[in-house]
């Protein structure tokens, strides 16, 4: 299954058995249109994620980003004590795209330097430079 959307929260990084570690994050998938009468209706699916392959990308999984995640998806039901019956998206990756941070989300810690860093500062060319 292949779905695009936002990370709700940062990514966990987990040690499992052995020296394996899980990345888990949730990706909201948010669905917008208009009913017959014209009113703006908007409905959100929440898919719990789990990545196996390569920890290092959970830096860079935090709120907001757009990511466009591909794997294999499953529903579960459970039984719960106070609300009855609930159930949940899994969908274990294998292939995640990072798309677009948001603007609070840009800013990020250099972990040497513990200095506040902007993704993309510098990168700007002067206005004389632009080809239009």
């Amino acid at each position: 299954m292949l779905f695009t959307g936002r990370l709700t929260a940062k990514a966990e990084v987990k040690a499992v058995k052995g020296d394996k570690q899980v990345i888990n994050f949730t990706v909201a998938i948010n669905q917008k249109w208009k009913n017959k009468a014209g009113e703006k209706k908007e409905k959100t699916a929440f898919v719990d994620c789990a990545y196996w392959r390569n920890s290092g990308i959970a830096e860079y999984l935090i709120k907001g980003a757009v990511v466009e995640i591909s794997g294999w998806m499953e529903a579960q039901g459970y039984q719960s004590k106070s609300d009855g019956i609930k159930a949940r998206l899994n969908c274990t990756c294998d292939t995640i795209k990072l798309f677009s941070l948001t603007a609070k989300s840009e800013q990020a810690t250099d972990t040497k330097t513990k200095k506040k860093v902007t993704a993309g500062a510098g990168n700007q060319p002067d206005e004389d430079d632009l080809p239009f």
